[in-house]
């Protein structure tokens, strides 16, 4: 192997390694934004109700009926 294939080949895997660590960077992020979906979506059906709960009474208070 040659002084300038093997300078090509580290520049490949140098080429490579970044690479992979941009794609990692980028899987990363979509896991932290579906954990916080799941956290926002437990958050919701745990406490939602409530929330829907509170503007029902509110509506019936405007609307006499309370």
């Amino acid at each position: 192997m040659t002084e300038d294939e093997h300078l090509q080949q580290n520049i490949q895997r140098s080429v490579a390694q970044h690479a992979l660590k941009q794609i990692h960077g980028i899987v990363d992020e979509e896991n932290a934004n579906d954990a916080f979906k799941a956290r926002a979506l437990g958050w919701l059906l745990r406490y939602g109700w409530l929330v829907l709960l509170a503007i029902t009474l509110i509506f019936a208070r405007i609307l006499g009926v309370i």
